[in-house]
């Protein structure tokens, strides 16, 4: 191992030792989500103190009750959950009062929910992260960490993506995570008030929902798997994906938010691997990981259909941004999250 891989590895190391000594309060929105949790799980497990808001409509209750079993009854302690709407500005406000760092990842996440109903994913996305950039500014938290979307490339071309070069939105999911960067660096200007935007590829893992129409590929293809149904492939199966575990979306939560760079202040970052995987390959990878944890699973070939709409072909993050001005390295590649996150999808799908 290189100087420089270690030195990057330890950065976030070093972050972790430091907080458990050093209790802070955050305040995650989209608590009891997929990645909600999984920042939950983790800061509670450093001992800091955690303010949860959600309003349960895409989160749930079981993922709470899984991060509970996690962490030791002195740390669930230090858990307080609102149940609440981000498009009420008295609910943001709540949340935020006497908060330190705030990670805000409540969101309506989906493309062809967006483009099923962009009224409300405007509401959620645009009106929820104007009231959370109110709230936390007069609050005076020291830091506002917000989840951004590759979607936001839209229809650039060039692979890999980097920060500054974007396209048009290809839907109108694409068009409100737009809009939140725009917001976040009208405050800077206008109100002094910085914040750091973490632009996410195709996270998977543990507790991300396997079941509903606007499931993500990777939950709905393993859960298609164990319970023995068709697969589907949008379009040859050769549209790509840059695929980031969990893990490393959390690491990148929380450098941003303790980044004392001036560099990394009102900034956009990547958060990815900086690989690029077809479907055909992730179909592959998928059923081998499946194939480890039951040898009695049996494969298939997937059905192909018609490409779906506002989806971008290509996707390839440029991670060098992230890594030189805070210190991210992805520590787990696709591979490896699979297999981290297969027993978890075997015990939670229901046949």
């Amino acid at each position: 191992m290189s100087s420089i891989t270690q030195e990057l590895l330890s950065t976030y190391d070093l972050l972790k030792s430091r907080l458990v000594g050093e209790p802070h309060t955050w305040l995650v929105t989209g608590v009891a989500g997929f990645i909600g949790s999984n920042l939950l799980e983790t800061l509670l497990k450093l001992n800091q103190r955690v303010v949860g808001l959600d309003n349960f409509a895409t989160g749930y209750q079981h993922n709470l009750d899984e991060v509970q079993f996690s962490v030791s009854p002195t740390q669930w302690a230090n858990f307080r959950f609102i149940r609440g709407d981000i498009r009420s500005l008295e609910d943001c406000q709540r949340a935020c009062v006497e908060v330190d760092y705030v990670l805000h990842q409540a969101a309506l996440g989906s493309v062809p929910r967006s483009m099923a109903d962009p009224v409300t994913s405007n509401g959620v996305n645009i009106t929820g992260f104007l009231n959370m950039l109110v709230a936390a500014r007069d609050a005076k938290v020291t830091s506002f960490t917000y989840a951004a979307s590759s979607s936001t490339y839209g229809d650039h071309p060039a692979l890999p993506k980097v920060e500054h070069t974007i396209g048009k939105p290809l839907s109108p999911y694409a068009v409100t995570k737009y809009v939140n960067e725009l917001y976040a660096d009208v405050f800077a200007r206008c109100y002094g008030f910085n914040t750091i935007g973490l632009r996410y590829f195709n996270v998977f893992g543990p507790r991300q929902d396997p079941d509903g129409a606007y499931a993500a590929v990777i939950p709905k293809w393993i859960a298609s798997f164990i319970k023995n149904e068709e697969i589907y492939i949008n379009g040859d199966g050769e549209t790509s994906r840059d695929f980031c575990f969990i893990e490393n979306v959390v690491q990148a939560n929380l450098l941003a938010s303790c980044s004392q760079s001036d560099l990394a202040k009102n900034q956009i970052f990547n958060v990815a691997v900086g690989g690029r995987t077809t479907l055909n390959e992730l179909h592959a990878l998928i059923f081998s990981a499946l194939k480890k944890v039951d040898p009695q699973m049996e494969g298939r070939s997937p059905t192909y259909r018609e490409f779906r709409s506002g989806d971008v072909r290509h996707s390839l993050a440029s991670v060098q941004k992230i890594e030189s001005i805070l210190g991210y390295r992805a520590t787990h590649l696709l591979g490896d999250g699979l297999e981290l996150a297969m027993p978890w999808y075997l015990k939670n799908t229901r046949k």
